[in-house]
Order: structure tokens, then C-alpha cells, then sequence
């Protein structure tokens, strides 16, 4: 039976692969994605909104391909490495679960919106945490339940921990759902007078020193940012609701449901849980109970809380390997409607986001991943990318983003935002655009917002519109405005004491 679940998990490879390859090669940049590849663009220690391994696993891409940019060469990267995170949760659930559980376990992950498109595919965060996670909640659990007293698997744990930590600060749950595994379980205590989690602690730490050094030169930017966004006193009843079932739609309603039952069973017999099952539930419990109590007070984005529902995957697994031999037929019947949803939704996103067919009353869901490319084609009619002594910019970080990647960064791109430019604060000084004329995009270019640049330039020239289009459909409409020669230095610079709200992942 083992055999057959290797060939079942090879298969599932090998189709998820080759579906996110066509959903990467096939979309326009998001706007996180866009702004994240920027971060190729400026190698650095570490970066305002994000470690540095978002930028490595972008220019592995770009590299593999020879250079060539495009939405999939700047995607492949993090595509492989879900395929690599698949396997992973596989082999942890095969460990203790068993193969059956195994397969269940990954297929249930590729069954999810977040993991599976996002995750598994765009240039976000996201991938590199998830495979490091995965790793790292393996070797926690080799180190206290699989081969407990062994240094070697606590040295795994240390490995994968700094790769974690290197991929997104949302790795700190790893450790601190560990810690509270330990403290709460009396027969894990002993693993404190051994070498081994200090050694995971001292390795796992390697994680954050390029966190720590570019913080450092930077008057700790990014945890001023990031503590900001998790502290607050005003009580938000509709944040804790967001807590609750926004994951549901990252999730897919039919892993949501069955991962929320398994959690509540399971605490409800808590004290009576022991080895790989308390440790699951300890990794689990520590980040959707912060992310809980945050969001009654703190805006949060409904996809923080999904480390920790992580933990829960092998879980599953080995509930639907269970019902698998009790009801073969429903289990087989409810996978395949599963797989087909989610392939229909995908192909649906897909074809809006590159035609537009369908005329939303509400906010397009696809709008910030369609159309920019047309916005390029047009500036280079315009001649405006070749302009000499030009640079592009916008009122926005994420606009200013989509602008660099539309025009594969032939020519310099700002930000031209006080107290909210992230990166584009770092990546230039105010003076740098000094004798320069910028060319202005931006959808909600008002009379204000010109007059704040205004005493900035000598003159200020409209530009007619551009109009960006998908599918050869004009949909959404741009401003344009031509600043000419730039007399004193834009005070873009990231302001510690900013309320701006976060959009980036």
C-alpha cells in the first residue's frame, strides 16, 4: 500500500506542478509580487516589509532562466519550492501517520486557495515560510516525539528554523509553539537539561541576523512597522469575526470546516492528548490564539492566522486515510468535486483577470492583477520609457511596483508618498531625483494631490489618460502628468510614527 500512495503523491506532483506553471505563466504580477521584485532588483541584508529569502527564491527564477523577466521566470522559484513543500508534508505525516494520512495530508494542502495559488505560486513570502515551516515541524517532531535525547534532529530543527526566519517574522510562532509544547507537557521537560534546544535556538537565531543588521542601519524600521500593526487598545468586534472565517476563504470552506473540527475535538480532550497529537495542537494553538486576541483590538489580514491551522494538515490526513477505508466511495467522490472546484475557480480567475468578461457591481477581484502591461505598451508609445533624464512615479508603493515590472525596470521608478514608501524609501535618497523630470501614473491623481507636488518641480504638465485595457478592453483609467525638472528633494522617507495601514502580505 505504501507503494501505491508514492505513486498517488508522484501523480499529484506532477499535475500541480504543471497547473501552477500554467497559472504563473499566464497572470500579470500582483501588486505585492511586482513590489517584491524590486527586492532582485536592490540585493540588500534585509528589506522593509520582508526578510531576504523572498528575494533569493525570486532571482533563483530569474537566474534559472537566463535572465529573462516575466511574471513566470520571477514565479518558478516559489513554484518548485511548493512542489518541494508537498513532499515535505507527506514524509512528516508518512512519519507518524502513516502514508495513507501522507498523501491525504499533501493533497489536502494543494486542495487550498492560499497554499496552492499564492503560496505555491506568486512571489510572496508565503512559499519560502511554508516549505521552512513544514521542515522545521518535522524536525520538532523527530526531536521531541520521533527520537527524543538525539542531537542531530534538534540541529535539523536549528537549520530549518533560520531558513524560516529568513522568510517571514510570522517564523517566530516555530519556536514559541515548541516552547509551549514543552512548558505544558511534563514527560517533554527533560529535553531542557540536553543540549539540543539550545543548539536549534543558537542556529535557528542565524535566521535573523540580516534582520538584525539592516534594522541596525535603518533606526529599526521594520519592527517599528510591524509592532505597530499589532498593538492597539479600540475594541473591534468585526475583527474578530474577520479572525474567524476570513481564513475559511483563503482556506477553501472544505479544508476550513474539517481542520476547525479537528481543532475543537481536540481540545476538548486536551489533557488526555499525548505525543505527535499534543505537539500539533501546542504548534497550533499558540498563533490562532494571538492572532485571536490581536484581532479584537488590531486590524489583521485574514491570512496571518494560517500557520496556524499548518500544524493541523497531518491531522487531517489521517482522518481522511481513516474514512477512506470506512467509506471509499465518498471519500473518493468528495476529493474529486474538490478538485474539480478548484480547478474551475482557478480557470475562472484566470480568464477574468486576462479578459474582464464579467462586470462586477463590486471591486473587480481581479483588477490588481490585470492590465499594467498595457500601461507599459502605452508609456513606450508615448516614448516616455526613453525619455532621457526621466523617471516614473506614484502616490502609491504597490502602483509604483506594478510600474517597475511592467516596464522590466528599463528606467527608474519612485514613490513619491510621505510616510508610507516602504522599500522606495531605501532604495534612493530624496536627492538622488533632483534635475530629473518624473512622469506621474496614478488612478487617484486629485488637484491636492498635484498641488503637493507642485512646489517640488518647476512645472507640472496633464498628460492625456491612459487607458489600460485586458482582453483589448478599456476597463480602468490612469493619470498622467509630466514633472518637469525636480528643484528640491521629495521627503519620501519612511516616518516611524506613520498610522498608514499595510496592504502588503
Amino acid at each position: 500500500m505504501a507503494g501505491s500512495h508514492r505513486s498517488s503523491l508522484a501523480i499529484l506532483l506532477l499535475v500541480s506542478l504543471v497547473l501552477r506553471l500554467t497559472w504563473a505563466a499566464s497572470l500579470e504580477t500582483g501588486q505585492d509580487e511586482a513590489y517584491h521584485f524590486l527586492y532582485t532588483i536592490h540585493p540588500d541584508w534585509s528589506y522593509f516589509d520582508h526578510p531576504p529569502m523572498l528575494r533569493s527564491v525570486a532571482q533563483l527564477g530569474i537566474t534559472v532562466c537566463g535572465g529573462w523577466l516575466h511574471p513566470l521566470s520571477v514565479r518558478l522559484g516559489f513554484v518548485l519550492l511548493f512542489s518541494g513543500s508537498t513532499w515535505i508534508l507527506y514524509c512528516w505525516t508518512s512519519r507518524f501517520y502513516g502514508p495513507a494520512a501522507g498523501f491525504y495530508a499533501a493533497f489536502a494542502m494543494n486542495l487550498c486557495a492560499f497554499y496552492t495559488a499564492a503560496a505555491g505560486c506568486f512571489v510572496l513570502p508565503d512559499g519560502p515560510l511554508l516549505f521552512f515551516a513544514l521542515l522545521t515541524m518535522w524536525g520538532v517532531s523527530e526531536a521531541l516525539v520521533g527520537n527524543p535525547g538525539r542531537i542531530l534532529p534538534w540541529i535539523g530543527v536549528g537549520l530549518a528554523c533560520a531558513g524560516a526566519m529568513l522568510s517571514k517574522y510570522h517564523a517566530v510562532f516555530l519556536p514559541l509553539g515548541t516552547l509551549f509544547y514543552v512548558v505544558f507537557t511534563p514527560a517533554a521537560r527533560g529535553c531542557l537539561k540536553t543540549p539540543g534546544p539550545y543548539l536549534a535556538a543558537a542556529i535557528g537565531f542565524l535566521g535573523l541576523l540580516p534582520v538584525l543588521i539592516w534594522n541596525s542601519q535603518h533606526e529599526w524600521a521594520s519592527f517599528a512597522f510591524q509592532s505597530a500593526r499589532a498593538v492597539g487598545w479600540q475594541l473591534r468586534p468585526q475583527g474578530l469575526a474577520l479572525m474567524l472565517f476570513g481564513p475559511m476563504g483563503y482556506l477553501l470552506p472544505w479544508i476550513w470546516f474539517p481542520l476547525a473540527a479537528i481543532l475543537i475535538t481536540r481540545l476538548s480532550r486536551l489533557r488526555q492528548t499525548t505525543g505527535i497529537d499534543r505537539l500539533l495542537l501546542c504548534l497550533a494553538l499558540l498563533p490562532l490564539g494571538l492572532f485571536t486576541a490581536v484581532s479584537c483590538f488590531r486590524p489583521i489580514l485574514p491570512h496571518w492566522p494560517l500557520i496556524g491551522f499548518l500544524p493541523l494538515f497531518p491531522l487531517l490526513g489521517a482522518n481522511w486515510a481513516n474514512r477512506s477505508v470506512t467509506e471509499p466511495i465518498a471519500v473518493r467522490r468528495w476529493l474529486v468535486f474538490m478538485t474539480a472546484a478548484v480547478v474551475l475557480m482557478a480557470t475562472a480567475f484566470v480568464t477574468q483577470a486576462r479578459f474582464g468578461l464579467i462586470r462586477f457591481p463590486f471591486r473587480d477581484p481581479c483588477i490588481e492583477i490585470s492590465g499594467w502591461d498595457s500601461v507599459a505598451a502605452e508609456l513606450q508609445i508615448r516614448g516616455l520609457i526613453d525619455r532621457p533624464n526621466t523617471f516614473l512615479f506614484s502616490n502609491h508603493w504597490y502602483e509604483s511596483g506594478h510600474l517597475a515590472f511592467a516596464i522590466r525596470n528599463r528606467i527608474p521608478v519612485a514613490c513619491y508618498r510621505q510616510g508610507d514608501a516602504r522599500g522606495f524609501a531605501f532604495w534612493s535618497r530624496p536627492e538622488d531625483w533632483l534635475g530629473k523630470d518624473g512622469v506621474l501614473i496614478d488612478e487617484e491623481a486629485s488637484p491636492d494631490l498635484i498641488e503637493e507636488y507642485r512646489p517640488y518641480f518647476r512645472e507640472i504638465q496633464a498628460l492625456p489618460p491612459i487607458e489600460m485595457t485586458r482582453g483589448g478592453r478599456p476597463f480602468r483609467t490612469l493619470n498622467a502628468y509630466l514633472c518637469l525638472d525636480q528643484q528640491r528633494p521629495y521627503p519620501f522617507t519612511y516616518e516611524r510614527k506613520s498610522n498608514a495601514v499595510a496592504k502588503t502580505e
